[in-house]
């Protein structure tokens, strides 16, 4: 590949994670691998001057001003970005350039905490306004209300100047992250992967109350902007802060020599591990704020600072157990079990090893000491063995020819990897079977958690999804026994089993878990098909004529519904009531049947579920990635990827005004 097409390779992942960061608060990769994109771009831009855009995310800050968590306001001061360097020469090659630019410097070395960025604004002492980086250089978004719970915020200061902007990090600490993923799984949530991206989600959404009951931590950066006193250093600035009980960065250093800032950063970097919270790299920053005046900034960057990132973090741990889980399809799952560590803000002690080829791959068996990392910041994965460190009488670990929780013969699935269950009446996946019926994009009972599921079925209440609708039947005694709490708590629940018989059939037919078959397609096979006898009387033929079914689909629905225990299955159904019928009524508007949408980007009015809710209302199908198939991409602002795949693909790209008109139309 040529410099020109690298470039714009990097450019437009760049680009897309960019807005997965900044904008989604999603990211896919870790900030190594994206750091190391810069530095590739930096590096080509660097040798080839003329192919060095104006636009390009070297000379931009990251991020756009969003809508979420209120009206969007006007920076007084740029929220920049610092430049990123990667060894110890290019920290004394700051040091140098500072040196020989400034009379005597002296030099900051601080933590770089990992959140998001927040400004404070005061006027005589007291809280005006907090926003958000927004898109660093022109807006950030009203996060003032949210700003207010959180207690590292002070609504008023001892001293009153006239003017006061400062500028900090809006974080986690690790304690208070992992009560808040606890909280998300007993209330059946998603978690969050990482506390950046819990900040970053809490003070972006509408509701206070939830900020403060999610905890979240401030620490001041930087004095951004003051009138009405003189402050001369950083150092001075950070004393004056703490008078007002504003918390600031912890332990800071004031070095005057290229050796004394990479021996704080060093000290910085072995103690990560030991504070409560993230931090991403170590700050340097010149103390004096007339030098800082004196040196000024580029468009994203200020010359007076740079970020030293450390290298992606690996923590050595040993392997105790090897757990083995298996799925609603049967497929066995081995998970490695071993001592916690702490990676990337999260406690880690489990990490899946995938199959029995992963396994032999590495060469792994319990007592192994094993370096662990996460993969994006997010997934702990298991880089390799220290075999030095073995025990002795190590043995390779090997899945069993029996399943581990029924007892059942196992086989490996011709020309994969996968070992599988072949009893059809194990326990292990009748649970996962009931927990994919239960759930939201199928037929939504509810207050039907999984720890519900688990007890019914060990105590012999479930044996398959048509006992859900007899559970009636067993009222007083589930009361009796508590499987599902009191009275109040059984009634509800059954009360819910009750109103899903009512269901849309695509509902129903999402929840029998056919492989291939996923809400969207449900939805489009009961549109064709009217009926779920409609559908068991299709032919292969037949079914491959309805839009995105193709012939692996096929074969499963064809196969499923021949099935005897799943003809016993349709029969109690029908029998308990069940709706089995497509409910869309005559006349109703499904001008975007048989089409294929995707989202990218940022919209301006709307987020990406609502823009899918109204085109899923009119019939369309909204897809994750851009194929043949698809026939339109919505696409918004840092659209990425997905756009060049599009535009090269000859897809139709629309905004969301578009969408809007399409939807208008008569």
């Amino acid at each position: 590949m040529d410099a020109e097409a690298r470039i714009q390779e990097l450019k437009r992942q760049i680009e897309y994670h960019s807005n997965l960061y900044y904008n989604e608060d999603n990211p896919e990769i870790s900030d190594y691998e994206f750091d190391m994109m810069m530095q590739e771009l930096k590096k080509l831009e660097a040798e080839n001057p003329n192919l060095a855009a104006e636009d390009s995310p070297t000379k931009r800050v990251g991020g756009t001003a969003k809508r979420e968590a209120g009206v969007l306001v006007r920076h007084n001061v740029p929220m920049l970005s610092l430049q990123d360097v990667f060894s110890k020469e290019e920290v004394l090659h700051f040091v140098e350039e500072m040196q020989q630019q400034l009379d005597e410097p002296e030099f900051v070395v601080e933590y770089k905490i990992d959140g998001l960025s927040m400004v404070l604004r005061y006027e005589n002492g007291d809280l005006k306004l907090a926003e958000t980086r927004g898109d660093g250089i022109n807006f950030g978004e009203d996060v003032t209300e949210n700003a207010r719970v959180i207690s590292d915020v002070k609504k008023k200061l001892k001293d009153k100047p006239e003017y006061l902007e400062i500028r900090g990090e809006v974080y986690m600490k690790n304690q208070d992250f992992d009560a808040v993923n606890e909280r998300q799984e007993l209330l059946g949530k998603k978690t969050f992967a990482n506390p950046r991206n819990c900040a970053a989600g809490t003070l972006r959404q509408l509701d206070s109350s939830v900020t403060k009951e999610r905890k979240l931590s401030m620490f001041i950066f930087n004095i951004q902007q003051v009138r009405g006193m003189t402050i001369e250093t950083h150092g001075e600035g950070y004393e004056f802060l703490k008078r007002q009980g504003i918390p600031v960065i912890d332990n800071y250093k004031i070095c005057k020599t290229g050796e004394e800032v990479w021996a704080a950063i060093e000290a910085i970097g072995e103690n990560r591990g030991k504070l409560d919270y993230d931090i991403d790299g170590a700050v340097v920053k010149i103390n004096r704020f007339s030098d800082r005046e004196k040196l000024g900034a580029t468009s994203k960057v200020p010359r007076w600072a740079v970020a030293y990132k450390y290298p992606p973090e690996e923590k050595e741990s040993v392997i105790k157990d090897i757990e083995l889980s298996v799925g609603r399809t049967g497929r066995i799952t081995p998970t490695a079990v071993f001592d916690p560590v702490r990676l990337c803000g999260t406690s880690v002690s489990r990490a899946t090893l995938h199959n029995q080829d992963f396994i032999d791959e590495l060469d792994i068996g319990i007592g192994d000491t094993v370096s662990v990392y996460k993969s994006g910041e997010i997934i702990p994965k298991i880089k390799e063995v220290k075999k030095e460190k073995r025990p002795k009488g190590w043995v390779k670990f090997r899945i069993p020819d029996v399943c581990p929780v029924c007892g059942g013969e196992t086989v490996r699935d011709k020309d994969t990897a996968d070992i599988r269950c072949t009893n059809p009446g194990c326990p292990a996946q009748l649970e996962r079977h009931i927990i994919n019926f239960v759930g939201r994009d199928a037929m939504d009972i509810k207050g039907f958690g999984t720890v519900y599921i688990e007890e019914l079925v060990r105590n012999g209440y479930i044996g398959s999804i048509a006992d859900i609708y007899d559970l009636k039947n067993h009222r007083e005694q589930l009361i009796e026994e508590g499987l599902i709490g009191k009275e109040k708590n059984t009634d509800k629940l059954l009360s819910a089993i009750e109103k899903s018989k009512e269901n849309d059939a695509y509902k129903l037919l999402t929840g029998f878990g056919i492989p291939n078959v996923g809400k969207a397609a449900a939805r489009t096979i009961m549109r064709y098909f009217k009926t779920i006898d409609g559908v068991k009387e299709a032919d292969m033929e037949e079914l491959q004529k309805v839009n995105d079914v193709g012939e692996i689909s096929a074969q499963c629905i064809y196969k499923f519904f021949r099935e005897e225990d799943n003809e016993k299955l349709l029969h109690r159904l029908k029998e308990s009531g069940v709706n089995m019928e497509c409910k869309e009524q005559q006349g109703e508007d499904t001008r975007f049947l048989g089409q294929t949408f995707v989202i990218t980007g940022t919209l301006p009015g709307m987020d990406r579920k609502e823009a899918a809710a109204l085109i899923e209302k009119f019939g369309g199908k909204v897809s994750g990635s851009v194929s043949k198939k698809t026939n339109y991409l919505l696409a918004g602002e840092n659209a990425g990827s997905k756009l060049t795949k599009a535009k090269e693909l000859g897809t139709t790209i629309i905004s969301e005004e578009d969408l809007i008109k399409m939807t208008e139309e008569n």
